[in-house]
């Protein structure tokens, strides 16, 4: 028997122009989920012991953004210790799948209460920092017609 699952809050954080001279460049990744999780408590007066998970979207998982970002937010952010945390990357959708997998827990029974969203700092872990087939190979690239996002985005914008 499947559950509904409900959005009780949406809050997101500043942005700004992703790069080494952008105004959040000085602002760590983790500070920005840990700020979003003390507004979270904040306006829901969230019982953090309730949470069963935190799930984040972050394209690129190294750096400032590595090691699985989302349970060190909770714990920095001083949600209980026993709060478990993910990290995923669906690239650009990082954030949306984040969204689409705690809703799933939720509706199967497995979850009763998840926090997700996304994270990323493209001033401090620029893309492709992880490197991949995409970022090195020349011959993947043309076998998977990559396009770079920058360049697809244009397209996009001009068709």
């Amino acid at each position: 028997m499947t559950q509904e699952a409900y959005i009780y809050e949406a809050i997101r954080t500043p942005r700004s122009r992703g790069r080494a001279s952008g105004e959040l460049y000085e602002v760590k990744p983790i500070d920005l989920v840990v700020t979003l999780m003390n507004e979270l408590v904040a306006r829901t007066k969230l019982d953090t012991a309730r949470v069963d998970d935190v799930v984040l979207g972050c394209v690129t998982p190294v750096g400032d953004q590595g090691a699985d970002i989302a349970k060190v937010a909770a714990q920095k952010a001083g949600w209980a210790v026993d709060v478990p945390g993910m990290q995923l990357n669906r690239f650009c959708a990082s954030g949306l799948e984040a969204v689409n997998l705690a809703a799933m827990k939720i509706r199967s029974g497995w979850e009763n209460l998840v926090v997700a969203g996304g994270v990323e700092s493209m001033s401090r872990v620029p893309m492709m920092r992880d490197g991949g087939a995409w970022a090195f190979d020349p011959q993947t690239n043309y076998e998977t017609y990559f396009v770079p996002q920058g360049i697809g985005a244009d397209l996009i914008a001009t068709l």
